[in-house]
């Protein structure tokens, strides 16, 4: 047992070596991560340096990562955005995928090494699919998931995800011999079996795991949560896994029953740490699967068919694409984001060489295929998004220009909801602004609920969370917490991460304004001053004042407390401390007089009274 621990801690110092190398060289040549990764997984596979013997394993743990992106893609999606894209997911999903299959089938079967019409078919449906994580990585990457080309991309990836199961139940049709009559009763049953599945998993995520969230929020412990957002990734992934459906669709149908809950973006941050990891772990196997012997003993075949499958598969979803009124230069994106072919193929070969439909010699080269799409799918995109923006500038220069006002309203981001966030919220909510707020107290952010706003449960001191919650796209952020430590915490990551950001701070108290100033936050303000003011202006009224001078006073009075808050700053003590202490604004026409004993002496110690 010792022995094999050990195994596994040089495996994983490797493959972390190996990222930490891969990636910023990668990087450096302008490439993406991903092709990184795939070549360090080639570089340490069995065709490599040996390192690892058993890539299959690794690529089963690695699409966990795989699982917990689309469940991070689930989140992304409410329910009425996932049925207003229906259209694109059995429209376009479904052309794109029986033209793409039937263009492959066509070029594999009279491109020569064996492959009859069985063979042919196989090739086409599982080259036709593609790489779920290539695609979300790169859109993510560009911030396109949020625009019209990525929701439809995506809607397509989406569908390839839901074709899978009946794929697998096709193969077996495909079969020569005597399968079809048992194979096709067999798949009536297991297609009630998955809607039975399927049906768990929207009811539990739609009415059970809510409340089962703000029951472990109240204990407090982040760790708790973090269990929790893994226990229902993977526990949905494998409900489907056990019906014969993908992991990743279980995942995903997690995250969309959980897009519209106050746990979202907590739930975001704690899983996306993991995802990242074993995503370049599944890329890195995916390197290690490719047999490099097939591949040189085939390289001039195999780099002219993967160039022709890539071919292809552009040009099919750029016709799907533009035929389903798709702009010119988004065509050109989706088209090139799904040329890789996808991380299923890599199951349907097996299967088909298992059914008879291929050789084991077919199999190789239809991997070997699909690894280099794999390969060359990111510089294909670049190449892509670059001839999209040439599009799009050429379009802007022959068309009038027309007015954005996309950027109107921009977003505010608050962090606290207590009282003072609830009232300086009202002012955003009567102007219709797009506002997020965070808050880690389950009560609060149920009494919220009323609002409008997006109330999210999450810890504001995360730079994690922050940025799910989208401070990054943020104009403003209110900092509303009631606690110094906590503002100041918050105004220290979101300067050191996203120095672009406005910053407007609730401050604790005369010395904390000061000590934001000094940090060079944008706007600051005491929680009690205004409030003291209106109140001292609703005073001066009720003694008879009239309101003309009770408005001029109060007025005086911000502006002398502005002008001494200014020296004050200057009072720095030995220890690093702002000197501040209370003192009239106006001078006082008589010395203090006490009134009973009690006063008398505390006015005799004032060095007591005022320590």
């Amino acid at each position: 047992m010792h022995g094999e621990g050990q195994g596994f801690l040089i495996g994983a110092l490797i493959f972390l070596a190996t990222a930490v190398i891969a990636v910023p060289i990668a990087k450096r040549l302008g490439l993406s991560p991903i092709v990184g990764y795939l070549i360090a997984g080639v570089a340490i596979g069995p065709s490599g340096l040996g390192a690892f013997h058993d890539p299959e394993r690794i690529i089963t743990v690695a699409e966990v990562g795989v699982v917990l992106l689309l469940f991070v893609i689930g989140l992304e999606l409410q329910v009425s955005r996932l049925l207003a894209m229906r259209k694109a997911i059995f429209g376009v999903g479904a052309a794109q995928l029986v033209f793409t299959g039937i263009a492959i089938a066509f070029l594999t079967r009279f491109a020569g090494d064996g492959f009859d019409w069985r063979a042919a078919v196989v090739a086409g449906l599982s080259l036709a699919l593609s790489a779920t994580t290539i695609a979300l990585q790169l859109l993510e990457d560009k911030g396109g998931l949020a625009q019209p080309y990525g929701q439809r991309t995506f809607a397509v990836l989406l569908f390839q995800d839901m074709a899978v199961v009946p794929l697998i139940a096709f193969m077996p049709l495909l079969a020569p011999g005597d399968h079809e009559a048992q194979s096709f009763s067999q798949s009536v049953g297991h297609v009630l079996v998955v809607i039975a599945a399927i049906a768990i998993v929207i009811g539990t995520g739609r009415y059970l795991l809510t409340p089962f969230f703000r029951i472990l929020a109240r204990s407090g412990a982040r760790e708790v949560m973090t269990a929790a957002a893994l226990l229902v990734v993977l526990g949905a992934g494998a409900l489907m896994a056990a019906v014969g459906m993908s992991m990743a669709m279980g995942a995903f149908l997690a995250g969309v029953m959980l897009s519209e809950s106050s746990f979202r973006h907590e739930l975001e941050a704690n899983v996306d740490a993991f995802r990242g990891l074993l995503v370049a772990l599944f890329f890195m196997g995916v390197g290690m699967s490719m047999n490099l012997d097939v591949v040189l003993a085939n390289a001039p075949l195999l780099i002219i068919g993967t160039l022709l499958v890539t071919l292809v598969k552009a040009v099919s979803v750029w016709t799907v694409f533009r035929v389903s009124e798709g702009s010119e230069a988004d065509a050109v994106r989706s088209a090139t984001l799904l040329t890789p072919a996808g991380e299923f193929s890599f199951v349907l070969f097996p299967l088909a060489l298992g059914l008879g439909l291929i050789t084991a010699r077919q199999g190789d080269m239809l991997a070997a295929c699909a690894a280099m799409t794999m390969l060359l799918g990111p510089p294909v995109a670049m190449i892509g998004e670059r001839l999209a923006q040439r599009i799009e500038s050429r379009q802007r220069h022959d068309e009038p220009p027309e007015a954005d006002f996309s950027e109107a309203h921009g977003a505010v981001l608050v962090v606290g909801f207590g009282r003072f966030g609830q009232i300086a919220s009202q002012c955003l909510l009567a102007q219709g602004l797009e506002v997020t707020i965070i808050d880690n107290d389950v009560e609060m952010i149920q009494s919220a609920g009323r609002f409008g706003f997006r109330i999210y449960y999450g810890d504001g001191t995360r730079l994690d969370v922050l940025r799910a919650a989208g401070v990054e796209r943020a104009q403003v952020v209110a900092i509303c917490v009631d606690r110094r430590e906590t503002a100041d915490r918050i105004v220290d990551i979101l300067q050191a991460n996203v120095p672009t950001v406005r910053l407007h701070v609730r401050a604790y108290d005369r010395t904390h304004a000061i000590s934001l100033r000094d940090k060079g936050v944008d706007f600051e303000m005491r929680e009690t001053f205004e409030s003291a003011l209106a109140f001292g202006e609703a005073t001066l009224k009720a003694t008879g004042i009239d309101a003309e001078t009770a408005q001029a006073t109060v007025v005086d009075v911000r502006q002398r407390d502005m002008e001494r808050l200014l020296r004050q700053r200057l009072l720095v003590t030995a220890d690093g401390h702002v000197g501040v202490e209370p003192e009239p604004l106006v001078a006082p026409e008589r010395t203090a007089q006490p009134l009973n004993p009690e006063a008398e002496d505390v006015l005799k110690h004032e060095t007591e009274f005022s320590g």
